[in-house]
């Protein structure tokens, strides 16, 4: 798509909460959603040679006005001095694979590695993903990566507002809305091993014995830390609280109800299955991007 002469896309500081209540008023991305960009936008510098990529983000709505952003996905695109061009042939296969696997995540807004917003980012955000959120407004989340100019690593996150007199896509004016990393208890171990690499120094992955191991470990060591409290309080050592008491006794009493074994047996090979069948979607939608990817480099 071709830009007007003239064109303006602006940045503008946020309005007060008293303007449009359909507004998003805050943005949670979760790490799934942000390495799947900064994986996407490795391959894409040294594959494709643009400088930035772009792609669809999915995720759902809550009732307070919250965006929360759980996955994302490439979508295929090339720009010049004069043109953008976004394949939504891809974009809309690639959803409807997403979707047969989670159909709770919808499509929320895009995002882009870059350190600017500039005029085809307001083309992209109203001509192509925008009609693809209504009657919701889309979000824009850039993710500097920090080796382009400015430096500055970091995450925003944008939703649009038409300007100007004469009705166009690029006048549009980014407003910033507050953008935050959630993840959880199961998303945090993956965290600590990727902050522990340091000076390009490589690890290798834990076995699934290392991670029982590990898991064992810790248990043991709470146990202990439960056990040295307790005796603490009857011997007087240490005043009790209610609270903790409670919730110990909860503890005590869901474990000695847990399921028997073969039930066990049954849950485990069920979620082996499932562990299975992700992994071989995931692998596959991931070789289809690469082969497509491919493909239209070669045209």
């Amino acid at each position: 798509m071709a830009i007007g002469p003239n064109p303006s896309a602006i940045y503008l500081q946020s309005p007060s909460a008293s303007g449009v209540p359909s507004r998003p008023l805050n943005v949670t991305i979760h790490p799934a959603a942000l390495l799947s960009i900064l994986d996407h936008y490795l391959r894409g510098t040294t594959e494709g040679g643009n400088q930035r990529v772009i792609g669809t983000l999915l995720g759902i709505r809550n009732d307070n006005n919250e965006v929360e952003v759980r996955n994302s996905f490439a979508a295929l695109h090339s720009e010049t001095e004069e043109q953008i061009v976004v394949d939504m042939d891809y974009h809309r296969n690639v959803y409807d694979l997403y979707q047969k696997a989670n159909p709770r995540e919808v499509i929320v807004g895009w995002y882009s590695t870059s350190s600017e917003l500039d005029n085809y980012s307001a083309l992209v955000h109203q001509n192509f993903f925008s009609p693809e959120t209504a009657p919701n407004p889309a979000i824009h989340v850039v993710v500097n990566t920090g080796v382009q100019k400015a430096g500055e690593l970091g995450v925003k996150a944008y939703i649009s507002a038409p300007i100007g007199v004469t009705p166009r896509a690029e006048n549009c004016a980014f407003i910033p809305i507050p953008c935050e990393l959630k993840f959880g208890d199961a998303e945090r171990s993956g965290l600590d091993l990727l902050s522990a690499v340091q000076n390009n120094q490589a690890l290798t992955a834990s076995t699934e014995l290392d991670v029982l191991e590990k898991s064992l470990k810790d248990i043991i060591a709470m146990i202990d830390r439960v056990l040295a409290y307790v005796r603490s309080v009857t011997s007087g050592e240490t005043a009790g609280d209610e609270r903790i008491g409670r919730k110990l006794l909860d503890s005590l009493n869901s474990s000695l109800e847990g399921p028997e074994k073969d039930s066990m047996e049954s849950l485990f090979n069920s979620h082996l299955q499932d562990t299975l069948m992700v992994s071989y979607i995931s692998n596959l939608v991931r070789s289809q991007a690469e082969i497509s990817s491919r493909l239209v480099l070669l045209t």
